[in-house]
């Protein structure tokens, strides 16, 4: 059996595995000078981080799943530089025939035109408005938006239109956008739901390497709140054996900072991200990983994913059950079982494709 490999010092995927799916295969060592080049060489360059930019056609991805709050969302960057381990977007890296391991979180596609291609879509006749959802696949508020602003760009876009918002970050970056935000909720026009996996920083680490300290995330839920942006926190996700045993001390964290609301998801594998989680655990926890795998097939029907819609998000059996009660009655406890504010679509207001507003 070949040994695991050791963790990547600022990096989450311990492997770069080609996407078989589209028809890319690994190179195997034939016996090349390359293949011994770190032996004579020395150790290979650090792993940098590139960003390729991205001009798509539209910018709006609609979904008809009905086991989520939304049918439409922005995605302003394709992969994530928070390089989490558990990412279910990882596999989307495999269209593009690069790895769902190294690649998803170190090649990363900026699309700068999106404000603009918002702009257009929103001026459409046959516009029906919604609440728009950003980061639900890739995180908007990842390191890169620092310097590329464009997830802030698609926000002022919908401030200055009325359009309802929902953000899903485990960045304290969307603090920056506090003035938008803030102003949005003096309307009802906006939600945020700040993810926290785990408050030990260790293992945040190790899950999470280039997202933000949990504190620094706890802490953005208290400004938000302060700023009357309504503001939930997500435990997202559970991960059976690695952080399941905190669910109460998340809950409790997140109500002293102020969140209305708490919602979760277990953990999902969905195609290349399993063997990767498997090759994570290895390298971290090699002592538990039989055990987590089981109790992962456990809650999925014996398989490492169940992609059904409902249980998808919650599981199923005993322990998925022993989950969803433990959060319920936590969330009871600390006052965090209500319902969202509903967020307002009434208030939309068309732009005009040269970017004027309609008057009539």
């Amino acid at each position: 059996m070949e040994s695991p490999k050791p963790p990547i010092p600022g990096r989450g995927a311990p492997t770069n595995l080609r996407p078989t799916r589209t028809g890319s295969l690994d190179r195997e060592a034939d016996g090349d000078w390359l293949d011994a080049a770190e032996d004579i060489d020395g150790e290979a360059p650090r792993l940098r981080t590139t960003v390729t930019v991205e001009h798509p056609k539209t910018i709006i991805a609609r979904n008809s799943s009905p086991d989520i709050g939304f049918d439409r969302s922005i995605n302003p960057y394709r992969g994530c530089e928070h390089g989490c381990i558990y990412c279910f977007a990882r596999p989307t890296h495999a269209f593009h025939d690069l790895s769902p391991g190294l690649d998803f979180e170190s090649k990363l596609f900026a699309k700068p035109d999106a404000a603009k291609l918002l702009r257009a879509e929103l001026a459409k006749r046959n516009y029906k408005v919604a609440p728009l959802a950003i980061g639900t696949n890739t995180d908007g508020y990842q390191p890169i938006e620092r310097e590329w602003g464009i997830t802030r760009s698609v926000v002022e876009v919908l401030a200055e239109t009325r359009h309802p918002l929902i953000i899903t970050t485990k960045s304290d970056r969307v603090l920056r956008d506090i003035d938008l935000l803030a102003d949005m909720a003096r309307d009802n026009l906006v939600g945020v739901a700040v993810s926290v996996t785990s408050l030990d920083p260790k293992i945040a680490r190790m899950l999470e390497p280039r997202a933000p300290h949990p504190r620094r995330r706890l802490a953005a839920i208290r400004k938000l709140i302060d700023a009357g942006v309504p503001t939930q926190v997500n435990i997202s996700p559970i991960i059976p054996a690695i952080t399941d045993h905190e669910i109460e001390a998340i809950m409790a964290a997140a109500a002293e900072a102020g969140a209305i609301r708490a919602s979760y998801i277990l953990m999902r594998l969905p195609f290349e991200v399993a063997p990767l989680f498997r090759a994570w655990l290895a390298a971290h926890y090699p002592d538990r990983a039989d055990k987590v795998m089981h109790m992962v097939q456990d809650i999925r029907g014996g398989r490492d994913n169940d992609a059904q819609f409902f249980t998808r998000m919650r599981g199923q059996g005993v322990w998925a059950q022993l989950t969803r009660t433990r959060v319920k009655r936590a969330a009871r406890e600390h006052g965090m079982d209500r319902s969202f504010p509903q967020i307002r679509s009434d208030l939309f207001r068309p732009p005009e494709r040269d970017g004027q507003m309609e008057l009539f």
